[in-house]
């Protein structure tokens, strides 16, 4: 039944494969660049701390008029582009995200520097779910594997625009860096205008009136999962550096550790979508966060050189569950609304992100950092049993289509 309404669909809208991989281009375009402002602040944080005179506590609180908006922002975001062409949405908040940087890049001091950061944060919240919903609308029903795709160039954001951060600092004054930054947004911005679809695309509301509401008790699961797997990779990350350390690893080796982990947890989003199409997600995610609790609970015990072959394992289960679950959003979305459905679940991994190192850090504070680990680890185990609460509401949403 659904092949032959997404046939349909795609007759309606005149879908072909070219229009399909523009929209994805796009897509994973904006999505590369949004994550990669929001890691690339990383870099800025030392010269910040030097110009302005902040404390640690300060420099926290700069960064969380970022995050914090960006997170918090999600679902009015998507509410206020729900109508809007995925070209229009897409353009307008990778601009407004690069006035943010813009502002930043100005000599308006410590309140411009901040006013900067909340107008780039309420430019990247939109990004998420408008970005997501184009691709579900354009490959629905089979779209998990490309929200895998679209998932894996946020990290390759992640990847080059903090190291590019990082290389010019040396070289230039860091408001002309920005400014930079802001060129590269307002750049992407124009080549999003060209490649994104002009009409605006309703296919999973249009496609899925059978299963609105079926998601209704299965959704909350879901985010429930995705924030204590966000969780776990948060806080296994405050600790690794301290891991490394403690078996005689300097500086340099913590560099490699954590590139060996992100260049496995880059693989793992690309590949464990895949996975989720072959054995379902009950089944992947079982896979994946068992591995994820061994092998975290593995890195406690074994030697350096051991450690550093096991974080790209790690890496690409630490990382790869989220595909899996982030394909699944559709599927589950309450009253089939993507658009509110992605925003809400971003909400809760970038809650989650934000809070469990707070958290792990106070249960190793109370106790050693081994327990902070191993509480990691079993934040991991604790998701195999919960996910088996989304069999049901599946089952539902496939037998509806």
């Amino acid at each position: 039944m659904i092949n032959v309404q997404a046939r349909n669909s795609v007759a309606n809208f005149g879908v072909g494969a070219p229009e399909k991989r523009r929209s994805l281009i796009a897509a994973c375009l904006a999505h590369l660049l949004h994550d990669g402002y929001t890691d690339a602040l990383y870099a800025f944080l030392p010269v910040w701390q030097a110009q302005f005179g902040l404390s640690y506590a300060g420099l926290a609180l700069m960064r969380a008029l970022y995050s914090g908006t960006m997170g918090g922002l999600q679902v009015p975001g998507a509410k206020l582009v729900k109508g809007w062409s995925p070209r229009s949405a897409l353009v307008f908040c990778t601009t407004i995200a690069a006035s943010g940087f813009l502002m930043m890049a100005m000599p308006l001091g410590l309140a411009g520097l901040c006013a900067g950061l909340i107008l780039a944060g309420i430019g990247s919240s939109i990004q998420h779910p408008r970005g997501s919903v184009l691709v579900t609308d354009t490959y629905a029903p089979a779209s998990r594997g490309p929200l895998g795709v679209y998932n894996f160039s946020g990290d390759l954001g992640k990847a080059a625009l903090p190291a590019l951060v990082a290389l010019l600092l040396p070289l230039i004054a860091w408001r002309p860096v920005t400014g930079l930054m802001a060129a590269l947004g307002l750049a992407v911005a124009a080549a999003l205008w060209v490649l994104t679809p002009r009409q605006a695309s309703h296919r999973t509301e249009r496609t899925q009136p059978a299963v609105q509401g079926m998601g209704r008790s299965g959704f909350p699961l879901l985010m429930a999962i995705g924030a204590f797997d966000t969780a776990t990779r948060m806080g296994y990350l405050l600790f690794l550096p301290f891991l490394i350390h403690a078996r005689g690893g300097a500086s340099p080796m913590v560099g490699l550790g954590l590139a060996l982990l992100f260049l496995g947890g880059a693989l793992g989003k690309a590949t464990c979508s895949w996975l989720g199409e072959r054995l379902g997600v009950i089944r992947s995610v079982i896979v994946t966060e068992g591995a994820t609790a061994i092998f975290i609970g593995a890195t406690l015990f074994v030697p350096l050189s051991i450690m550093l072959v096991t974080l790209p394992l790690l890496g690409i289960v630490l990382n790869g569950t989220s595909s899996v679950l982030y394909g699944t959003v559709p599927e589950l979305a309450p009253r089939g609304d993507t658009g509110r459905a992605f925003a809400m679940f971003y909400t809760a991994v970038l809650g989650a992100g934000g809070l469990a190192p707070i958290a792990y850090g106070a249960i190793a504070d109370h106790t050693n950092q081994k327990v902070g680990v191993i509480a990691a680890a079993v934040t991991a185990a604790l998701i195999m049993p919960m996910v088996l609460g989304l069999r049901s509401p599946l089952d539902r949403t496939h037998v509806a289509r």
